[in-house]
């Protein structure tokens, strides 16, 4: 979200950004790992909730970001879309933009395609880092 609003010309900062948790506040506090994955299933019937109220109304969840360039503003979220609406199409780690604009206001432009996975992330990451290193004079 912050690298598109970004890109869209917004000065915005990660702090921006309001983000909708979806760990319960009980499981923020969890001292290891272990005692979050015992209590993560205490917790399941909330999330089930939602889901189901979302199919019983013909939709799904889905956890989006989203940029609103006017009002200059961004967040990420739990939301609920008709089956229909191509965010619920959604599968596996494809990603998917949807640009509302003057132009494409009644049927905003789609942009869908499969996610980079962890290691194509990964080695982008390291790339990255290794240009930082050269750049700020680091010995190869």
């Amino acid at each position: 979200v912050i690298i598109l609003a970004r890109e869209s010309g917004l000065k915005l900062e990660l702090s921006d950004i309001p983000v909708q948790t979806l760990v319960p506040e009980p499981l923020r506090a969890t001292a290891s790992a272990e005692e979050f994955m015992k209590q993560l299933p205490e917790f399941d019937k909330d999330l089930a909730k939602e889901r189901q109220d979302a199919e019983e109304s013909g939709e799904v969840l889905r956890y989006v970001g989203v940029v609103d360039a006017i009002n200059q503003k961004g967040v990420v979220k739990l939301r609920r879309y008709s089956k229909s609406h191509p965010f619920a199409q959604l599968s596996g780690s494809d990603n998917i933009i949807a640009f509302t604009t003057t132009r494409y206001k009644e049927q905003p432009l789609i942009v869908r395609g499969p996610g980079a996975g962890a290691q194509v992330t990964a080695g982008g990451i390291f790339s990255d880092i290794l240009r930082l290193a050269s750049y700020l004079g680091a010995p190869s």
